[in-house]
């Protein structure tokens, strides 16, 4: 598992904690910082017959939109934001590990790999890694780490971890 870049010395980096449960269609929960404050809140709403989530920031400001866009098979997931899809998150169709591709309009495309499932992965864009996600900072139950990188898009990245989320629960 690689780590962000200046990890130890570098106040830059932001580590949020998240469930390991999404919250079921229909209910909310907030993504904390490291100090336990409540950073973004993830609503899950129903919208017809997709599914939904709504990351806001703090204030209730949407930061992005996660859904699902497909009924029969859950393959694909888009992130939006201000009505334009920002990203579109998808399994590798390469390789049996965990590896998924979030294609990002407009910018470099993401990869995330590693063990999706088990929340031990990382998000990288051409080699580097963006994000990191583990359950080794938290010694809470249920619960599991994301670091985002300086001057990286947290919203984006959290939305994504979210969309990956909602991709491999087996519900």
């Amino acid at each position: 598992m690689g780590m962000l870049r200046g990890r130890d010395d570098d106040a830059d980096v932001r580590r949020f904690r998240m469930k390991q449960k999404l919250a079921s269609i229909g209910d909310d929960f907030w993504i904390e910082d490291e100090e336990g404050n409540r950073a973004y809140r993830v609503d899950g709403k129903r919208v017809r017959v997709r599914s939904t989530f709504v990351l806001e920031d703090s204030s209730g400001r949407e930061v992005a939109k996660i859904q699902e866009r497909k009924m029969s098979v859950r393959d694909k997931v888009a992130i939006e934001r201000d009505d334009r899809t920002l990203a579109t998150v998808r399994k590798a169709m390469v390789g049996l590990r965990d590896r998924f591709v979030i294609d990002v309009q407009g910018g470099d495309d993401l990869k995330a790999h590693g063990n999706i499932v088990d929340h031990e992965y990382e998000i990288e864009r051409d080699g580097d890694t963006v994000a990191t996600i583990s359950k080794r900072w938290f010694r809470v139950r249920d619960t599991y780490g994301v670091e985002v990188g300086d001057g990286e898009d947290v919203g984006l990245l959290l939305a994504t971890v979210v969309a990956l989320e909602s991709l491999t629960d087996p519900e």
